[in-house]
């Protein structure tokens, strides 16, 4: 066998550099091997060129079944269109360290005071980005971001108010849906809060929640349906407010999927809260006596009225007019009887003859003395 040469190893070498290296991560699936055609194996059919590009079950022998599809846009993913003002920031509240702030809109002491108590929701009325519809009132307004309902019970009893609310209006809390670990647990502190608030206030009146673009509809039908219990237990009008703010459409909400808008969607929900606050004082205002009456005017309002004068009517006067007595006659056998009569008494029963009554003008009836009345018969 001959000797390789070096020339030739060397060679080898600076070629094998030169070559490219084989990429191992790509797999590579071998080419089918050909069979040979034997007579006892039929001839392979063709299919046709629609049902090559025909479902899946059809073309393979395996079928794959579609897994099933989530929704288009997760509760995550879901968020508003609407346009919210920037945070003020607020002081910390020493009860519960949160921001709050209580401010008084357009006090007037002839005015009735309502008292708007809520979470975050209030923060636009608070700094003045969003205005309520009404001035006849002279409105507070408390508001505690991110509070729930026990936070909530311990900011009212720690705000110093100017006066007695005559009418409270209470946004319900929707921070319960992340804080309380149960919906038993959020309607006792529900329940709390509306014993904290009725002590400061009989009328009271509790406005629902707005949806939320990020949790459950479940999760949040829930918790109204706890609310409502709670609120009807105490007697206290719940109103609701889903109808007012359709999820389909997304400008009423800000981009976090949480809170609303300034516009559209806070201004709905200030309506909302004034014809909620007007509503519950006309219900609860009694009918006084002074306003009964104001729907009569007084007599010395009325203008008096002068009848004509009739001339008087004289009447003719009546002849006298002599009514004759009767006079009873007793037909039978006695002293007193009477011949000169022309009546006759009649038979009515038992064989006996019954009184007639014969007119007389001398005077009233007179029995004879000595008569005795025929005895009665038991029919």
């Amino acid at each position: 066998m001959p000797r390789r040469g070096r020339r030739s190893e060397a060679a080898k070498i600076r070629w094998r550099r030169m070559d490219p290296e084989p990429d191992i991560a790509k797999l590579t699936t071998p080419q089918p091997t050909p069979q040979a055609w034997s007579p006892t194996q039929s001839p392979e059919k063709k299919k046709p060129l629609l049902m090559a590009f025909g479902p899946p079950d059809q073309t393979c022998p395996m079928v794959c079944q579609e897994e099933l599809r989530g929704p288009s846009t997760p509760l995550g993913s879901r968020q508003g269109t609407g346009y919210r003002h920037r945070v003020m920031q607020w002081g910390y509240s020493r009860v519960t360290r949160r921001r709050r702030k209580f401010v008084l809109l357009a006090e007037a002491p002839e005015k009735k005071f309502a008292l708007l108590v809520g979470d975050s929701h209030l923060r636009a009325i608070v700094d003045g980005f969003v205005t309520m519809p009404g001035s006849t009132l002279s409105l507070g307004v408390l508001s505690s971001p991110g509070a729930s309902a026990d936070e909530l019970r311990r900011e009212v009893l720690d705000t110093i108010l100017p006066r007695t609310p005559d009418v409270i209006c209470l946004l319900a809390p929707s921070n319960n849906l992340s804080s309380s670990t149960t919906f038993q647990e959020a309607g006792r502190d529900f329940d709390s809060l509306l014993h904290t608030i009725s002590n400061l206030c009989a009328n009271v009146v509790v406005l629902d929640f707005p949806p939320r673009l990020i949790v459950e509809e479940r999760e949040q039908a829930l918790l109204r349906q706890e609310y409502s219990r709670v609120a009807a237990k105490r007697s206290v009008r719940y109103l609701p407010v889903t109808e007012h703010f359709p999820l389909s459409h997304l400008d009423m909400w800000s981009r976090d999927g949480v809170h609303l808008s300034d516009a559209p969607g806070m201004e709905v929900l200030a309506k909302l809260l004034w014809g909620a606050v007007s509503t519950q004082l006309q219900l609860s205002a009694p009918v006084s006596e002074s306003l009964a009456l104001s729907a009569f005017p007084p007599l010395s309002a009325c203008p008096p009225v002068s009848l004509p004068a009739f001339p008087p009517i004289s009447l003719p006067a009546c002849p006298p007019v002599s009514h004759p007595f009767p006079r009873l006659v007793v037909d039978g056998e006695g002293p007193g009887q009477s011949a000169s009569h022309t009546f006759h008494g009649t038979v009515v029963g038992g064989g006996q003859k019954a009184s007639v009554l014969e007119p007389c003008v001398s005077g009233p009836p007179v029995l004879s003395e000595g008569y005795t009345f025929p005895s009665r018969q038991k029919i």
